[in-house]
């Protein structure tokens, strides 16, 4: 059995052939056997982009409150104890592994013997089997998954909220039934999993909803697939700019829904284009949860304020200046675009790499007018674009800035603080990988 949390994360990397494996067949069958039942209200959150923003502002609202939330995420850029947080402290190693060993004795049809205060008995059912391994293959993120909730069972959390990692339907997370679910955006991404129409990938997303209970759809332009799942199913859907929405002010903005109003609102900590709709939904789920867990304005606005996420239109002051932002499909770099337009004018360089079952093209148009040199640098995993391939796209669409093939991140990293100006701007961006390798490098060279 593995000891350490990084020997777990091996473990668990090795045990499906197949990273991403949508269904969730294999992940009930051990979360019945662990007796995984929430008694605390659960929000998931899915969509195309904006699920993090939306989980970090629901997470800093209900703490704010008083409330004890337990919040999972992914992917990770630094450690992978991110993804689990309860009462915003990162799960530590222990309480991780004590996880990982409960489900690794159940998915082969064993009882547990770890630690009980932190890990559920198995249902009455599965009690007196066999020990002899009866393996049920889980990928990383469905092990993962089945963990944080049992960390947030034993922490007797409040609340929680749980991102969809791909799609929604066959998502892992989706073995759990959602109080309220929230539906970010739609577009196009993950073709290979979840179709290359609109419509079809809304289709996906909307398979969170359940009957009975509220569905949020914070994209202006709700596809009539997910308005038809709603309908079929019998969710109650709310749409922004109609069952609830914004108005924006000069420096501040306004709520309203159909439980009332929020008024004289500070604008999210967070940076960027469409982080108004984003926080507007988050209030939608909050009026929908309003009578099991009330929250304050001033909560609201503390929350608002105090909201974090790393690796979205962050940016890092100096000279020159930072910005991190893990955008790696069209509409993701669109909304970067345009937070990069609204920027002052400045020479921008891009450290760009991207994993090669991405739309490479897509992102490069996306954000052509806004950069003036292209720093083309290779991700060093399985699915990672080598940097001669986004160079060629680069060259055949053509841009009109330069482009630099850096070779390596590192590499990239050197170039782009060899180039850049005081009064310049670099924006590391392209993937999560892209974004977590220049951190690591930035704080181990003290950049």
């Amino acid at each position: 059995m593995p000891k350490s949390l990084a020997d777990w994360l091996s473990h668990l990397e090795s045990l499906h052939p197949k990273t991403i494996a949508l269904g969730l067949e294999r992940v009930a069958q051990v979360k019945q056997r662990l007796n995984l039942e929430p008694d605390f209200p659960v929000i998931i959150v899915g969509g195309t982009n904006g699920k993090g923003s939306v989980c970090a502002m629901l997470e800093a609202i209900l703490h704010a409150a008083g409330y004890k939330v337990g919040c999972y995420t992914s992917p990770h850029l630094l450690r992978y104890n991110e993804r689990v947080r309860i009462a915003k402290q990162q799960a530590s190693d222990a309480e991780l592994c004590a996880s990982f060993e409960a489900i690794e004795a159940a998915r082969k049809g064993q009882q547990d013997s770890g630690d009980s205060s932190l890990t559920p008995t198995l249902p009455r059912g599965e009690r007196g089997r066999s020990t002899e391994a009866i393996d049920i293959p889980l990928t990383y993120f469905e092990f993962g998954t089945l963990a944080a909730m049992q960390c947030f069972i034993a922490h007797k959390v409040d609340v929680a909220i749980l991102e969809v990692g791909l799609g929604g339907r066959l998502d892992a997370v989706n073995v759990f039934d959602a109080d309220v679910a929230i539906v970010t955006s739609v577009d196009i991404d993950h073709i290979d999993y979840l179709g290359d129409t609109r419509e079809q990938i809304a289709f996906e997303k909307a398979g969170i909803f359940r009957a009975g209970k509220v569905a949020i759809c914070a994209d202006s332009d709700v596809p009539p697939a997910l308005r038809a799942h709603a309908q079929r199913i019998g969710a109650e859907l709310w749409c922004i700019g109609s069952e609830f929405g914004l108005r924006a002010h000069q420096g501040q903005w306004d709520y309203f829904g159909k439980s009332g109003s929020r008024s004289a609102l500070p604008y999210p900590a967070l940076r960027g284009a469409f982080q108004l709709q984003n926080a507007s939904a988050v209030l939608a789920a909050l009026d929908v949860l309003k009578e099991r867990m009330p929250v304050s304005m001033e909560a609201v606005r503390r929350g608002l304020v105090e909201v974090e996420l790393a690796g979205r239109f962050q940016f890092i002051p100096g000279k020159p200046q930072w910005i991190l932002d893990v955008a790696h499909n069209p509409h993701a770099a669109r909304s970067l675009a345009q937070n990069l337009d609204n920027l002052p004018p400045a020479k921008t360089f891009a450290l760009f790499a991207m994993l090669k079952d991405k739309d490479m093209a897509g992102v490069v148009r996306a954000l052509e007018a806004q950069i003036d040199v292209w720093l083309v640098a290779t991700i060093d995993a399985p699915r990672g674009a080598q940097a001669e391939e986004l160079a060629k796209v680069l060259r055949e669409l053509p841009v009109r800035g330069d482009v630099v093939v850096c070779g390596s991140i590192g590499n990239a990293l050197n170039e782009a603080s060899n180039r850049a100006g005081g009064n310049d701007r670099i924006a590391a961006l392209g993937s999560f990988y892209t974004v977590a390798e220049v951190m690591h490098l930035r704080k181990v060279r003290g950049v």
